[in-house]
């Protein structure tokens, strides 16, 4: 309980304070699994900076943290920089829950060194083993698709015979024929793949057909008799990333790939912070995220994709307000002495539950309250004078002033 104007505010009775017609069901879900694609396809973003091997480690261990499942560490047939990066990554997840899978095409000299890098570490490497699937790429690489089967069914073959956990993934998924993913995925299930990859690669998606094609491969499972697991891995060239995530989800997906601040090729991914903020909020998972800001900043920075100052959560504006009327309501919650309904007065996202806080700022649109709540803040008494003054100031400034501002403001 918390005391406010003298009576207890009981926990129940908050409840009461916000009537939420979010209806979200967790009704026939399982377990939601996360695979990170940061350290791969973030790093495909034209502005991504590749981070040396113990940058990368520091972000596998936010991510263990974090309660992600899974996370892409890279392609084998990319280099020997890439090779050594996937080992030395690889090793350090042995000690860890979360593990490691890498993208391969469906040529054995991709998978090969994969599965000696399996054979090194002695723990299992996923293998993400992809090909093209839409008319428009056959077309343009005169591919044929009896010969994409066999190859798809070749390259799951001998990973399955490496004893390696294999999921089939199909680029382009979401403008695929529907006669060819039958076949590619038929193929790759006969040939042992454990999980079905479904791709939105060029971003082309619509909740809407996210649901239909979701439940189409779901189908192929099951006229197979197989039980797979189906993952999304969505791209947010329409600005759809997120909610297709999690449409995604409602359709039968159980993994969901991401990126740390969406950061990927062209427009970027499904955001991985974003995710794990929206499916706690749903109560489609429970753990703790109070490292997700350290998550999406180690990312920032070692990737070099500085996120805007609006960003949702994580952002530097995400709980900051001058406004005065607003602002007002987030003072009077404070004086409550109520953290929980500070949190919540003004904000869908409560900062508290990300290990944030509700800031008061003064600026041309503040009122009496944010001045004399930043004063007090900063050990002066907030007098009718010193507001006055304050006020003077901001009302004649063009941006929010610090408090180091207000404060000389107030003392003049």
């Amino acid at each position: 309980m918390t005391q406010a104007n003298g009576q207890d505010v009981a926990a129940d009775e908050r409840e009461g304070l916000i009537h939420d017609w979010n209806e979200e069901s967790t009704s026939g879900f399982g377990k939601i699994q996360l695979d990170d694609e940061t350290l791969r396809d973030g790093l495909q973003s034209p502005s991504a900076l590749d981070p040396d091997l113990d940058t990368k480690i520091e972000l596998i261990h936010l991510m263990d943290q974090l309660g992600i499942d899974t996370a892409n560490v890279g392609l084998p047939g990319a280099g020997d920089r890439a090779r050594d990066h996937i080992l030395g990554l690889a090793r350090e997840m042995k000690g860890l829950n979360i593990t490691p899978n890498v993208a391969c095409r469906t040529m054995l000299a991709d998978i090969e060194p994969a599965a000696e890098i399996q054979q090194k570490i002695g723990a299992p490497v996923e293998v993400c083993a992809f090909i093209g699937s839409s008319p428009i790429r056959f077309y343009t690489e005169n591919w044929e698709v009896e010969k994409m089967v066999q190859l798809s069914s070749e390259a799951v073959a001998f990973a399955v015979k490496e004893d390696m956990p294999v999921m089939f993934v199909t680029e382009d998924t979401t403008r695929a024929n529907p006669d060819t993913l039958r076949a590619l995925y038929g193929a790759a299930i006969d040939a042992g793949a454990k999980r079905l990859c479904v791709c939105d690669t060029c971003g082309h998606a619509s909740p809407t057909g996210v649901r239909s094609l979701i439940k189409f491969v779901k189908s192929i499972a099951e006229e197979k008799g197989a039980d797979v697991g189906i993952d999304w891995h969505g791209h947010r060239d329409r600005g759809l990333g997120l909610i297709n995530a999690l449409v995604a989800i409602e359709a039968g997906a159980t993994r969901i790939h991401g990126t740390a601040l969406g950061v990927g090729e062209r427009a970027g991914n499904t955001e991985m912070d974003l995710l794990l903020v929206n499916l706690a909020l749903t109560d489609w998972i429970e753990r703790d995220l109070t490292a997700l800001g350290a998550y999406v900043q180690k990312a920032a920075d070692a990737i070099g994709v500085p996120f805007p100052d609006n960003y949702p959560v994580f952002g530097k504006d995400a709980f900051e307000t001058a406004t005065g009327v607003h602002a007002a309501a987030v003072v009077k919650a404070f004086r409550k002495g109520d953290a929980w309904l500070a949190d919540r007065v003004y904000s869908g996202v409560p900062a508290g539950m990300f290990g944030l806080e509700q800031k008061i700022l003064v600026g041309p649109m503040s009122g009496k309250s944010n001045v004399a709540w930043v004063l007090e803040k900063n050990g002066l008494e907030a007098t009718d004078d010193a507001v006055k003054r304050v006020l003077e100031v901001a009302k004649g400034s063009k941006h929010n002033l610090s408090d180091a501002e207000v404060v000389a403001a107030a003392n003049r």
